[in-house]
């Protein structure tokens, strides 16, 4: 099955969607127990955490943890957003400095300024797109960051977004209630794929897509352990309370060249594993044995292979014993956990 595919379908009652590449899952979404990344909230000031720089909050969803916040007195309110998610037992992470997100413009009330995607070179373009931003952003103080896939897309949808946009920011933001309250949900799976998967691709919406398609077959195999690996080698994915754990295996290959193969094929295929599975965290990697002078390669393979991932992942970089650690942010519940 060639080609990109967008399967909108629902599993075991919950809203989720499906990246299918060549016949490959590439993405996956799927709706949480926990509050969506995304979602705003008009929270209270619990008490000061003086070791990890921050503070406990609470909301109608339960605690939450904001880092690094200064002058916030116990008592007070304070609007803040979700930015990932917490293991059991945990605080949700979330960040005061909102962001108002769609599919071609995001809103930064923080930031002000127009700005472009670097991806957008075109200067005739910027210009019309610059020129689109200051008629919908006139008067605010807000900031406007458009993305890249303004490239080809109408002006009317744009201008139509950004307008959106501006408004759902300026009702947040001039919110003046004395309560905790949740003043916007994140957006849904099927919302998320409008909003982040640009790229053009058939959209199947009909019920059934996800077993017509083949993601049943490809999450059964994203919910093991296993993951193949391009020349016959694997991959062992073995998510623990503390970090991820992966075993790079070379399979039957035998050559001399068999680890140093296996190891770039796993720098491609990683991002594409944790993706699908929602892993994130402490990523620790058993390497197959290869030679030192082949370690640059190997990081400069699997910065390229991040690069176009959608959540941070940070290369930490070589442990004494040869392992490498890559520390990779929170953005979705495991699919495992959703799945159960």
């Amino acid at each position: 099955m060639k080609g990109r595919t967008i399967v909108l379908d629902e599993i075991q009652g919950r809203k989720a969607a499906a990246l299918m590449v060549d016949g490959v899952l590439e993405d996956f979404l799927i709706a949480a127990d926990a509050p969506p990344v995304g979602t705003i909230y008009r929270a209270r000031a619990d008490r000061p955490v003086k070791g990890q720089g921050g503070m406990f909050l609470t909301t109608p969803d339960g605690s939450v943890f904001l880092r690094q916040v200064k002058g916030l007195a116990p008592g007070s309110h304070i609007l803040v957003q979700v930015t990932g998610y917490a293991e059991p037992g945990k605080a949700i992470p979330v960040t005061n400095r909102l962001l108002f997100k769609s599919r071609y413009a995001i809103v930064t009330p923080d930031a002000p300024g127009l700005n472009i995607s670097r991806r957008i070179q075109d200067e005739e373009l910027r210009d019309q797109l610059l020129e689109i931003a200051h008629t919908q952003m006139a008067d605010s103080p807000y900031g406007l960051i458009l993305r890249s896939c303004c490239l080809t897309s109408d002006p009317e949808e744009i201008a139509e977004d950004i307008s959106a946009m501006r408004a759902q920011a300026e009702q947040v933001m001039s919110d003046i209630g004395s309560e905790c309250e949740t003043l916007s949900d994140g957006d849904d799976p099927h919302i998320l794929a409008w909003r982040d998967w640009t790229d053009p691709a058939e959209v199947v919406t009909r019920p059934g897509g996800f077993e017509a398609y083949g993601v049943l077959d490809a999450l059964d195999a994203a919910l093991g352990v296993f993951e193949p690996l391009p020349g016959g080698g694997s991959l062992f994915i073995q998510p623990t309370r503390a970090l991820v754990a992966i075993d790079v295996n070379t399979g039957r290959d035998t050559s001399l060249a068999a680890g140093t193969k296996a190891n770039f094929a796993c720098a491609k295929t990683l991002p594409r594993a944790l993706r699908v599975r929602g892993l994130g965290g402490q990523v620790t990697l058993d390497l197959a044995p290869m030679p030192k002078k082949d370690r640059r390669g190997f990081e400069a393979a699997l910065r390229k292979a991040f690069k176009s991932d959608p959540e941070e992942t940070i290369l930490a970089g070589w442990t004494p014993l040869g392992h490498f650690e890559l520390q990779r942010k929170r953005g979705r519940v495991p699919v495992s956990e959703t799945l159960k």
